[in-house]
């Protein structure tokens, strides 16, 4: 491409190799993606619905539930219709928009997460001063934070790649993420020294304040009874799970686009599907599994169901 020209469509290089299975996989991604709004909107429907769900942490995992639903939503439509098409192509603002959603969503769902250990923490480390820091100002507070805070951050790359010269079209993945920085001429300062604040700013930060904050309420459940250890294991565990799962794929994310490590192609779609279908999925079974007290209505939900299903047959 002509160094000089701004390319105004983009192609997807995935969809090359697997064009004549392109049905099947839309059969799957379309189930997965059902599959993906029905389990998370079950716990966020009792959730809801349930008043002694109506707590802080619940709250979060609500929060970090529908975040999963807006994830999904921001990637498979496209990639469904991209699955029915001859042609998969997008325009360079409709990729920089998507780019902008996955990356808002995505930086959410960190803070999301720090908040969810600060809970912790205070429930689990200052138990008699928990109604009083955790109220629910506090929490709408963090919830405002975690999704407008990195909008704001995203925004400020998006607007600036909005003004790059582009020398290719042709993205490596299946949807527009940080691959959008290799079609770039040359990358502007402001990108770069941008995207580092920002790398601190969302990624690197939240995560040293989890791992401190879990520490201490480690250190504390230790040195409590075996209840408490119990408890902190029921509560936190699941946290840690997540965190774990959504870290492995944010590394992959920046060496991908920082380091320009030539990843194969295989490589880049097992990594890609992480947050396509293994987080979205792995949330709702997590909490839904783990945590007792939704696990408790979770049960009387599919019991209900059940019993209705029988008597319509």
């Amino acid at each position: 491409m002509d160094e000089e020209s701004n390319a105004t469509y983009l192609t997807l290089d995935w969809y090359t190799e697997i064009n004549k299975y392109r049905y099947v996989f839309f059969f799957v991604m379309f189930t997965l993606y059902i599959l993906i709004i029905c389990t998370n909107s079950t716990i966020l429907y009792l959730i809801w619905i349930h008043k002694n769900l109506h707590e802080p942490m619940y709250i979060f995992i609500a929060a970090l539930l529908l975040n999963s639903v807006l994830y999904s939503t921001t990637i498979y439509p496209k990639l469904l219709t991209d699955f029915l098409s001859e042609i998969q192509v997008t325009t360079y603002s409709a990729c920089l928009f998507q780019f902008f959603m996955f990356y808002t969503l995505g930086c959410s769902e960190f803070l999301l997460l720090a908040a969810m250990a600060y809970d912790r923490y205070v429930a689990i480390c200052k138990p008699l001063e928990y109604q009083t820091i955790m109220r629910k100002t506090t929490v709408g507070i963090f919830l405002v934070m975690a999704w407008l805070v990195p909008a704001c951050h995203i925004a400020v790359q998006a607007i600036a790649s909005a003004e790059a010269k582009l020398c290719d079209s042709n993205i490596k993945g299946i949807f527009c993420s940080n691959a959008v920085y290799t079609l770039q001429c040359e990358r502007s300062r402001l990108i770069t020294i941008f995207g580092v604040f920002l790398l601190i700013d969302l990624a690197i930060l939240p995560m040293l304040f989890i791992v401190y904050t879990y520490t201490k309420i480690f250190i504390v459940s230790h040195r409590s009874c075996k209840e408490i250890r119990k408890k902190t294991a029921e509560t936190c565990l699941p946290h840690l799970l997540v965190l774990i799962s959504y870290s492995m794929f944010f590394v992959y994310d920046i060496s991908i686009a920082r380091v320009k490590s030539d990843f194969p192609k295989t490589t880049r779609i097992i990594m890609t599907l992480q947050i396509m279908l293994y987080q979205p999925l792995l949330n709702p079974f997590i909490y839904g599994l783990k945590m007792k007290d939704i696990s408790k209505h979770l049960n009387k939900l599919l019991s209900q169901a059940k019993i209705l299903s029988c008597i319509k047959t």
